[in-house]
């Protein structure tokens, strides 16, 4: 049996004089190291992309993290803060994947960015600063204190009881997350089921209601230190799982 496939859509940066597709390592690592799937960088070519191609291939999707944010037009809104870093090359990317992955039952793990790009790609609405919002906490990171304290234990966020989540964390009513995002859930997709909210009750967890498989997105950070995360790691395991079953009952496995 081969290892099933997981794309893994890239950002778009400058480098030096040009720019490129990137994705950052502690992504991919843990596809192969967590769910113990391959991962596949897909560019962000944007209406270029051959979705049909690339799902023919998939056995998975994880959706990562990034500085950028979606572009607010994508759900009805002008920019507040236009300093804010970009990549409507992987809005353009993202969105139409998502949609048609779902839609073939392909199974799905969405961090941060991809939380807020599965949200804003089934019809639903960000906060653009929820610090900014009355009765919501700071959830971003502090940029002075080191990496590892960035992506530290941050606040608590509270399991929906009889949930997937909670299912896939053996009955745990609460779990301690890293926390380094500005942008969160205003209001969540239509299609979307609330796994778990912060304290000041911005959702932190979803799935996708009439999934299948795995399709499970998060606003923290579980690739951070995947191996010393027993949370993180349950997470994992669920989605390789899913793709491996994904990959069975497509007879490519072979």
């Amino acid at each position: 049996m081969r290892s099933p496939i997981v794309l893994v859509p890239a950002c778009v940066n400058q480098i030096g004089a040009h720019p490129n597709h990137t994705a950052q390592r502690k992504y991919v690592d843990t596809v192969q190291s967590g769910a113990g799937c391959m991962p596949l960088i897909v560019p962000a070519l944007g209406a270029a992309t051959d979705i049909d191609a690339l799902l023919a291939l998939a056995d998975g999707i994880l959706l990562t993290g990034s500085p950028s944010n979606v572009h607010s037009s994508l759900y009805g809104q002008e920019l507040l803060d236009p300093k804010l870093p970009l990549d409507a090359a992987r809005d353009a990317t993202t969105l139409p994947l998502i949609r048609a992955a779902l839609k073939r039952g392909i199974p799905l793990f969405a961090i941060c960015r991809g939380f807020q790009e599965v949200n804003v790609a089934l019809g639903g609405t960000l906060h653009q600063a929820v610090h900014g919002v009355a009765g919501m906490a700071d959830h971003r990171e502090n940029k002075e204190l080191t990496l590892e304290q960035q992506y530290g234990p941050a606040h608590r966020v509270l399991l929906q009881q009889g949930g997937r989540m909670q299912r896939i964390l053996d009955g745990a009513s609460e779990i301690m997350v890293n926390s380094l995002h500005g942008q969160g859930i205003d209001l969540l997709a239509p299609s979307l089921v609330v796994e778990a909210r912060a304290d000041d009750g911005l959702v932190e967890a979803f799935s996708v209601a009439d999934a299948t498989g795995f399709s499970m997105a998060v606003q923290w950070h579980p690739e951070w230190q995947l191996a010393q995360n027993p949370v993180s790691i349950k997470l994992y395991q669920a989605f390789g799982q899913a793709c491996r079953n994904y990959q069975s009952q497509s007879g490519r496995g072979a």
